[in-house]
């Protein structure tokens, strides 16, 4: 553990990244001997995101994709469109403007998504996680 240069190390993920053997333990729990838990929802809820984001880009990736439905909605709104448009039904300015709007705002999710994705990588290097752990050395 001591390898971990990691300023915040978010313990509970790191132990199964050493390949030791685990196992699970069950066991019947008493009722707490006094007080209540002292981890109300918000801080329960820091917990998991911070487990989240220490060992996964999948927040970001999920921004790349997201970008990419919204883009691929603003296309298929656009054949919408000029189906209305040449059939006589289309509301003026309503629908270009609904386009303009979608498609921009897929762009933009896609380029910010594209930039999650370049940080996510930037964030993994710099935690200098070890890439490998020697068990015993022979010889």
């Amino acid at each position: 553990l001591k390898r971990f240069e990691e300023v915040n190390l978010f313990l509970r993920g790191i132990i199964p990244l050493l390949g030791l053997k685990s196992d699970i333990v069950y066991y019947d729990r008493k009722e707490r001997f006094a007080g209540e838990s002292k981890y109300p929802l918000k801080k329960m809820l820091s917990f998991a995101w911070d487990g989240i984001t220490s060992f996964s880009v999948a927040p970001l990736r999920f921004i790349t994709f997201l970008g990419v439905g919204v883009l691929v909605i603003s296309l298929i709104l656009a054949l919408w469109a000029l189906g209305a448009k040449l059939s006589g039904t289309a509301v003026s300015g309503w629908t270009s403007m609904m386009l303009i709007v979608l498609f921009l705002g897929g762009v933009q999710m896609l380029s910010i998504g594209i930039i999650g994705e370049y940080i996510g990588k930037i964030y993994k290097e710099t935690k200098r996680r070890p890439r490998f752990f020697v068990e015993k050395i022979e010889g």
